[in-house]
């Protein structure tokens, strides 16, 4: 008797490990939180495969009422889908630990995030600084991390608000323009129209996309498939470079 919280990957049905698979065709129950990225599962098609039906989790259910997947998990084994991997929403570290005080046995499956999978645009990982995220409301937050990142050569990773339940997701042009608002009232040089910066687009799936340039060029680009991140690089090695003209 167990709650599994289980990583879902970036991509469909298809990124779930063949652990996973087994776990969840074992679970009386299997909830999905729906509401931290985008979902690109299909469910009918999962649902097939394990046997069951799955319960869409909302906010308001993961963060103020989880007490019945709690004594679900009490007398048989229950899983919590996440998408990316479990742990890259302190959401869900914040029920990992509502769960383990109620003297529930918790057993994690990882895989594949967005805080990892940004590697493939050439960035060395370990040269990232703080992630932030950039909400709909109004916020200087993003713009002192990234003046903090970039104080110390590092590369940042900022996240993009989103509401999957109304489709709604923060475009890379708002994004942008959000940071040049702050720079607009701070006139700091730390977020300029010429500011070198990357644009991630769907990572882990098909229709994944990543476009380097000045803050400039990639306001005027169309990016289609969301969720979306952006990224300032800090200090880049001659590699990296090289990487940064790959995505022009």
């Amino acid at each position: 008797m167990a709650l599994y919280f289980i990583g879902t990957g970036l991509g469909d049905e298809k990124d779930l490990s063949i652990r996973a698979i087994e776990v969840l065709k074992g679970c009386k129950s299997v909830y999905l939180e729906g509401y931290t990225s985008k979902i690109f599962i299909n469910l009918d098609n999962i649902e097939k495969i394990i046997g069951k039906k799955i319960i869409l989790a909302d906010r308001n259910f993961v963060e103020q009422a989880p007490d019945k997947m709690f004594s679900e998990a009490k007398n048989s084994d229950v899983a919590f889908l996440v998408i990316g991997d479990p742990f890259s929403a302190t959401t869900h570290a914040d029920l990992f630990l509502r769960a383990r005080k109620a003297g529930i046995d918790v057993k994690i499956l990882h895989n594949a995030s967005i805080i990892n999978s940004v590697g493939e645009v050439g960035l060395e990982l370990y040269k990232y600084g703080k992630t932030t995220s950039i909400p709909f409301h109004e916020a200087d937050t993003p713009y002192d991390v990234l003046a903090d990142n970039k104080k110390i050569g590092l590369h940042t990773l900022l996240l993009f608000d989103l509401k999957p339940s109304e489709d709604k997701f923060m475009s890379p042009k708002e994004a942008i323009d959000y940071l040049l608002k702050i720079e607009g009232r701070r006139k700091k040089k730390i977020f300029t129209e010429e500011t070198p910066c990357v644009v991630v687009s769907a990572l882990g799936t098909k229709d994944a996309a990543i476009k380097s340039g000045t803050a400039s060029e990639l306001k005027k680009e169309r990016f289609i498939h969301p969720p979306f991140c952006l990224i300032v690089p800090g200090k880049l090695h001659f590699v990296e470079e090289e990487m940064m003209e790959v995505w022009k």
